[in-house]
């Protein structure tokens, strides 16, 4: 593995960009079964005195099963070549296609957690909590009725970063 351990401190980067714009792959499973979505929604920071992300699943999205049933997950981030996987993996469910094989991706799998080689950044993530979005808990119900028409509320899960991985110099 091309990877070096650093501190949450040293992550570069600013995280609205890497979250909103360069965008990130959540996945969880294991060796014998993963999946992985594109996404764009997410924080960073710090809760319960551990530094922690936060990442969203519509409840119909096949990588919800895998963030269910594991006790990580991992934030994977990418160089804009990469943008193309990106959409295809934010556009198409693992029932369709075989994510777990996608040319230009190459899981590695690390204490339990997947991610992909090809990453510049990885956030491993224990699971610490997780929870859904209910239309009772909006304010502004302009929020709500724009980002959730069909009431597919996302389920969300938070996790202590146990490991930030990035690319060796």
């Amino acid at each position: 593995m091309n990877f070096q351990k650093i501190s949450c401190q040293e992550i570069n980067g600013n995280p609205f960009s890497l979250i909103g714009n360069d965008w990130a792959l959540l996945c969880a499973g294991n060796e014998s079964g993963f999946n992985m979505m594109t996404v764009s929604w997410g924080q960073v920071g710090v809760l319960w005195n551990k530094n922690v992300a936060t990442a969203y699943v519509r409840p119909q999205r096949h990588t919800r099963k895998f963030c269910d049933e594991s006790d990580t997950f991992t934030l994977s981030f990418f160089g804009e070549e990469k943008r193309e996987v990106l959409k295809l993996c934010g556009s198409k469910s693992g029932r369709e296609i075989d994510k777990m094989h996608l040319p230009g991706l190459t899981p590695a799998f690390r204490n339990g957690a997947v991610f992909f080689e090809e990453a510049k950044l990885v956030l491993v993530c224990r699971k610490l909590y997780t929870g859904k979005i209910v239309p009772e808990g909006f304010y502004d119900s302009e929020v709500s009725e724009k980002n959730y028409p069909a009431k597919d509320f996302h389920i969300f899960y938070t996790g202590e970063i146990t490991e930030v991985l990035t690319k060796r110099a």
